[in-house]
């Protein structure tokens, strides 16, 4: 095992003949991010969400859910984050990572608890969905113009599963990349969880100060859900590419905030969905 891929013996069959081999899967444990805010009633730690992820990159994974959440809005707003045990703990500590927010950031806990219960809810689809992206104030992203010509558009699957070392080890991770208008691949994560793979991504890009990423497409291994195009949005990118399709309220947010929206992405070509000024 070497955190993110576990070799485990196996019985691989093939008509009536059986061998015992050894293959590799991709981890999957719980990951509890916690959040510390001094302006808050009392300074001790919150569990905010659990997720289940593979381990790597749990730092930027933390930072991406939190941006895309809207719970941060800066990376000045945080003052550290870290694992709460040591390195090669085994009690489970380094499946808890803690957010210490800047003094003066105020978090009103309550309201996410609110939230995170709500949106985690069958409750919440369609319509409201898009209304609560407006009441969060978040903006349309028409000024946003980066080109991207075809050609390239159609090679970025190649290069992705190029990059893609835990998806050849274990064949079963999902995988996001984004990359600017000349192709090349600025940064890529891998994930059991598509939506944890973009939040590790955002949380790189808020790490190393390039959000809004208005300059830059994302490319997904599977499907372009709503969720992902709202983490998308959130983080000022806008131009979208999905392997697989697209949900029908996925298309209705690329539309309503002006974002481009690839799907089927494959084979040399793809299907367009909404912004098409964007390709060349």
């Amino acid at each position: 095992m070497n955190g993110n891929s576990l070799a485990i013996d196996i019985s691989k069959i093939n008509g009536d003949q059986q061998v015992i081999t050894e293959d590799s899967v991709a981890v999957e444990e719980p990951l509890e991010i916690q959040l510390i805010s001094s302006a808050a009633d009392g300074a001790a730690a919150k569990s905010i969400s659990i997720t289940m992820r593979t381990p790597g990159d749990d730092a930027e994974l933390a930072l991406g859910f939190l941006y895309t959440e809207g719970i941060i809005a800066s990376h000045t707003e945080v003052a550290d984050v870290g694992h709460t045990g040591p390195v090669g703990d085994i009690s489970g500590q380094r499946n808890t990572i803690r957010v210490r927010l800047g003094s003066g950031v105020a978090i009103d806990f309550d309201r996410l608890q609110r939230h995170f219960y709500t949106t985690s809810s069958c409750g919440v689809c369609g319509k409201a969905s898009l209304d609560a992206l407006k009441v969060a104030g978040t903006k349309s992203l028409l000024d946003a113009q980066p080109r991207f010509p075809p050609a390239l558009i159609t090679s970025m699957p190649d290069k992705l599963r190029e990059q893609q070392h835990l998806f050849s080890t274990t064949g079963g991770l999902h995988a996001a990349a984004a990359f600017d208008s000349s192709g090349e691949i600025v940064v890529l994560r891998e994930d059991v969880g598509r939506h944890n793979a973009v939040d590790k991504v955002v949380g790189w890009l808020l790490s190393a100060r390039r959000l809004p990423a208005s300059d830059l497409g994302l490319i997904v291994s599977g499907r372009a859900s709503f969720e992902l195009m709202q983490k998308a949005l959130v983080a000022g990118i806008p131009l979208l590419a999905a392997v697989g399709a697209p949900s029908s309220l996925a298309v209705q947010v690329a539309r309503e905030f002006d974002m481009t929206l690839i799907g089927f992405l494959r084979g040399g070509q793809f299907n367009l969905y909404s912004g098409g000024e964007r390709i060349l």
